[in-house]
């Protein structure tokens, strides 16, 4: 019987997840990557069992892994993030994602943010509604601006620097009299934002195709969240960046706070 990709891709982001849980509380070997990142044995190994899935399904497809790169030909690109977290996970915090997406030229067509220790998936396919999967069952994801908590990204690259930083954005007062901040530097806080746990996420950054942040946008999108570049831009045009929000007033008063952080 044939899979269909969505069944193929939370296939692929499950098999990733049960590596992850495998290896979480073990030594861990770090492989360093420059630039200060590394890689564990989990990420290598969870994202080895997800390309196993993807290949044996889908040969023909290319594939595009946070660690391994690029593969394979066509116009059909799988995009893998085996572990987003990795700080995180080698620190023994259980704050990480396993993402996996599938890119063609008409747009994202399917994509997949698992996290490993809640046993969530949330997902969605082209021209539905997005989706969050856990052992009670099944619902769609419904954004919400209630809980005021908004993730900054401070892991680097910041393209936009010095003119901007997003640690900035914590110091102005007007964020801190809205807003509650919260950095929890990985992917799966914007899979949140479509799920209602945060009112928004903001990151610097270049994100077209990022094996990071590829599903996270697609499941907003589909929840219909509010989402743009980091100067309300349209996403992958201007200054670049994210910022997603629940709803357009968060929206509009987060990009009044971001607009004041850009420096001539």
């Amino acid at each position: 019987m044939t899979i269909d990709d969505l069944e193929l891709a939370i296939a692929a982001a499950e098999a990733g997840a049960a590596v992850v849980r495998s290896h979480f509380g073990t030594r861990l070997d770090r492989f360093a990557k420059g630039g200060g990142d590394f890689a564990t044995v989990a990420d290598i190994e969870a994202e080895r069992a997800i390309l196993d899935v993807l290949r044996s399904a889908r040969p023909g497809d290319a594939v595009h892994g946070e660690e391994s790169g690029r593969s394979g030909g066509g116009d059909r690109t799988w995009l893998v993030d085996p572990l987003c977290g990795t700080l995180n996970y080698a620190a023994g915090a259980m704050l990480v994602a396993v993402n996996v997406a599938l890119r063609t030229p008409a747009g994202t067509a399917v994509a997949v943010s698992a996290d490993p220790f809640a046993r969530e998936v949330f997902w969605t396919a082209a021209g539905g509604p997005a989706h969050v999967r856990d052992r009670e069952g099944q619902a769609v994801l419904v954004p919400s601006a209630q809980s005021v908590l908004v993730d900054v990204n401070l892991d680097p690259p910041f393209p936009n620097g010095p003119a901007f930083h997003p640690a900035r954005l914590l110091a102005d007062p007007a964020f801190g009299e809205r807003f509650r901040p919260r950095v929890v530097s990985t992917t799966l806080a914007v899979a949140w934002v479509a799920a209602g746990r945060r009112a928004a996420y903001v990151t610097d950054g270049a994100l077209r195709d990022s094996v990071h942040f590829t599903p996270g946008i697609a499941l907003c999108e589909a929840a219909g969240c509010v989402v743009t570049g980091l100067r309300g831009e349209p996403l992958h045009t201007g200054a670049g960046g994210l910022l997603v929000a629940a709803d357009a007033p968060t929206h509009a008063a987060l990009l009044e706070i971001i607009e004041r952080q850009f420096r001539p």
